[in-house]
């Protein structure tokens, strides 16, 4: 798949993003169990699983997992009681799409928004033809859209509408960050869930753990990066204009401050969500504006082979 299928690179129509549902087939999120390992740009370690709901309590038997004693069952009635779980038929999948500012930028094949959105789109597919239930949150700096999981396409089709209209056709009150975003999901996510973030993560720093430890804690977490060549690089050398819709300017790449400059603040970018991702166990793909999106995902999605199995 090429990126930005139809378009000028600078939005995706609808009719792109459900065409991508025959490309996400190749994509595996099947749940593998609990995360071994994390690296960034690397494979993904094993899923946690899908969730476990309650379902009643029972008197104590022999061989039952003393971890799962009902101590409040227990001292009403006298009698050891365990509870009892039971496994959700279809695991929640929210996808948490940055679509703000500093999104709307491209100097390769398509703006960051656009991959954001052909990348949410395919993990989208993928989930709902495996009988997960997709939910989403799309937010921009004025607006977002906000659905939770449901089952079909019932969740999936009004996600990828949103991801396809500007101005979002959501609610009034964006966030000005995926970290203020992403402090808002965790308290819409339920343990047992899947979690993808589709942003540039600009602006995030170290102490942002906190929303990520939240949201790890009982579910998957997969943090995409989507980024772009000069993000990596700076221009060759040379005057520059340059304006932020209201003040105008000249960079001078020539200037070895501004290239030390440019290269250092990308490097702290990826250092710090490599350290945010390996402490709470998250799983950290890359994705730039420049590379096929189907394949970068599937790359990204695959177990990692280690010496003694797959992790």
């Amino acid at each position: 798949m090429q990126n930005a299928n139809s378009g000028n690179g600078v939005e995706v129509d609808l009719q792109t993003l459900i065409g991508l549902r025959q490309e996400a087939r190749r994509l595996d999120i099947a749940p593998r169990g609990k995360v071994l390992a994390t690296r960034s740009g690397g494979h993904l370690s094993r899923f946690r699983g899908r969730g476990v709901e309650f379902d009643e309590s029972r008197v104590y038997q022999p061989g039952d997992d003393p971890r799962n004693m009902d101590w409040r069952v227990t001292a009403r009635s006298g009698q050891p009681h365990v509870k009892v779980f039971r496994e959700e038929r279809e695991r929640p999948v929210w996808l948490l799409v940055d679509v703000g500012e500093s999104m709307r930028f491209g100097t390769r094949v398509a703006f960051k928004s656009v991959i954001a959105a052909q990348a949410a789109a395919l993990l989208a597919w993928a989930a709902a033809d495996k009988g997960d239930r997709v939910g989403g949150l799309v937010f921009d700096e004025t607006r977002h859209f906000e659905r939770r999981p449901v089952a079909r396409t019932r969740g999936l089709l009004p996600l990828l509408k949103a991801l396809s209209e500007a101005p979002i056709p959501g609610e009034d009150g964006g966030h000005s960050s995926v970290s203020s975003a992403a402090d808002h999901l965790t308290h819409l996510v339920r343990p047992g869930s899947l979690v993808f973030l589709l942003s540039d993560f600009a602006g995030i720093h170290a102490d942002d753990g906190a929303w990520l430890a939240r949201l790890a804690r009982g579910s998957e977490v997969v943090m995409v990066h989507i980024f772009d060549a000069i993000d990596v690089e700076i221009p060759p050398a040379g005057l520059y204009p340059v304006s932020d819709g209201n003040q105008r300017g000249v960079l001078d790449t020539a200037a070895q401050r501004v290239q030390a400059s440019w290269r250092q603040h990308y490097a702290d970018r990826v250092t710090t969500l490599q350290t945010l991702s390996q402490h709470h166990r998250a799983h950290l793909i890359d994705l730039r504006t420049d590379w096929p999106v189907g394949a970068a995902l599937h790359r990204g999605l695959q177990p990692r082979r280690v010496p003694g199995g797959i992790r």
